[in-house]
């Protein structure tokens, strides 16, 4: 909902709204309506909390994107980032030059992060870091003097940002245009590991089969000695917070350990706590990956910085007399790390790893209930990264007519009700703070269940045919 649709309440508030509407350019702008309809401004935050330039305060479900870990607004990260700033606020890192606390924070993360992924090229994002990890595919092979081991493997429903390279490793619904190109002569898509979306009504075990088999003949048809890496993320978050079955992730990692391909994690979304552990690849699905890209929750969203986590092993390989030219002027910025710095150690101090993972079960169970609603076809994920997917009909699991845009129709009905859940086609998603309560918990299940009965009674009396 935008604060045109909203009531502008305030001089202040339509001068803001006419700014952004005249000059903003957005991520993912969809040109004709917000040439209409503008954009919802934000003013403030505080823990799960944000309120508009009209003074409407909403909780934030959505966690920004999936990044607020910590809460917004908070006096001590602010002073960690002010101090910083004040004593050294930039330096590059090119070459031979560091600084202290990007030297630090790349010792912190080579300790948290699994195996001996110990070397941390800082990145300014998560699509710069995947960018990274694709270049580093290359580089990797070609110092093993392989240089056609290039070829990739990502799965569809996937995202991995937003650059050239990110998005032609992902592969989700609505992100691809005409208008745009993207590489495809050496990047190749598998099915994704979506249960409730399973072909032939596969499950369980079979299912894994399946997938672990077309992984194979990908493989296969490619050619093993031309497969440098299988990106992936332990749980696929934009593409619809897919989970993958028992035992798949494993699976697919032993398949590469086969055929010498990298196993690349993209854990950009789920390390830092959104499922209760600091990485979640071998913490939920017993991976240990040869490189982990991750960025948001590393800083809770407080300034941008990523980070492409590579194994002894790749940093051996590629030692030497060479020189691998990649890197970004923001790589290692001090006041980015030290606020990486001060949110593990929020993260650490206030337990917010526990606390994600008590709550988040309960998070599970009571959006769970809204299963039993006559739209809710799917609710699915782990701890605070959960994702609700509406249907036509919950027998055939036949999906609404795209114009309908029920996710969108589900999340205005929130907002309206002081509640931010994100729209994604049919699906409607929620990662928030690490910091949330079970009481707020309690205000984002009941608020949501109240939404979807709201939006589906409008469409029954609209002659929309449910079931």
């Amino acid at each position: 909902m935008t604060a045109l649709q909203g009531g502008l309440r305030n001089d202040a508030a339509h001068e803001l709204w006419e700014m952004d509407r005249a000059h903003g350019f957005h991520p993912w702008t969809h040109f004709e309506s917000f040439e209409t309809e503008g954009a919802l401004v934000m003013t403030r935050g505080e823990g799960c909390w944000l309120w508009d330039a009209n003074g409407t305060r909403y909780l934030d479900a959505v966690g920004g994107l999936w990044c607020t870990n910590i809460g917004l607004g908070r006096a001590d990260m602010a002073r960690a980032i002010a101090e910083q700033a004040e004593r050294l606020a930039y330096a590059n890192s090119f070459v031979d030059i560091t600084n202290d606390p990007a030297a630090r924070l790349a010792a912190k993360i080579a300790a948290l992060a699994p195996g001996n992924l110990n070397r941390v090229h800082f990145t300014t994002g998560g699509s710069e870091a995947i960018d990274s990890a694709y270049r580093l595919v290359q580089y990797y092979h070609a110092c093993r003097g392989n240089p056609d081991k290039h070829h990739i493997v990502a799965r569809h429903d996937s995202y991995h940002g937003s650059t050239q390279v990110a998005m032609s490793l992902g592969q989700r619904s609505g992100d691809r245009v005409p208008e745009f190109r993207y590489i495809s002569d050496h990047i190749h898509h598998i099915s994704a590991p979506n249960p409730y979306r399973a072909p032939d009504a596969l499950a369980g075990e079979a299912f894994t089969d399946w997938l672990v088999a077309e992984f194979e003949a990908t493989i296969a048809e490619i050619g093993p000695d031309r497969v440098g890496a299988f990106f992936a993320e332990p749980i696929q978050a934009s593409g619809g917070v897919i989970v993958p079955p028992a035992g798949y992730l494993r699976r697919m990692w032993e398949v590469c350990q086969r055929h010498d391909i990298l196993f690349v994690a993209d854990e950009v979304v789920t390390a830092w706590g959104r499922l209760g552990h600091w990485f979640a690849t071998e913490a939920e699905f017993g991976v240990i990956p040869d490189v982990i890209c991750t960025a948001k929750g590393l800083t809770s969203g407080y300034l941008p910085l990523g980070a492409m986590i590579v194994s002894d092993r790749i940093w051996q390989t590629i030692g030497g007399d060479r020189w691998f030219t990649s890197g970004f002027t923001y790589s290692g910025h001090p006041v980015c790390c030290a606020a990486g710095l001060k949110n593990i150690e929020i993260i650490e101090n206030e337990g917010l790893l526990a606390h994600a993972a008590e709550v988040g079960t309960y998070f599970e169970e009571r959006l769970g209930r809204l299963a039993a609603l006559p739209i809710v076809g799917d609710v699915r994920g782990k701890k605070l990264m959960l994702c609700v997917e509406n249907v036509a009909d919950k027998a055939t699991k036949r999906l609404l007519p795209d114009e309908i845009d029920i996710g969108r129709r589900i999340s205005d009905a929130c907002e309206a009700m002081g509640l931010m859940v994100r729209p994604m086609g049919h699906l409607n998603v929620m990662s928030p703070p690490l910091v949330i309560t079970r009481d707020q918990v309690d205000q984002v299940a009941d608020t949501l269940g109240k939404a979807i009965s709201q939006v589906t009674d409008r469409l029954v009396r609209d002659g929309v045919r449910i079931g």
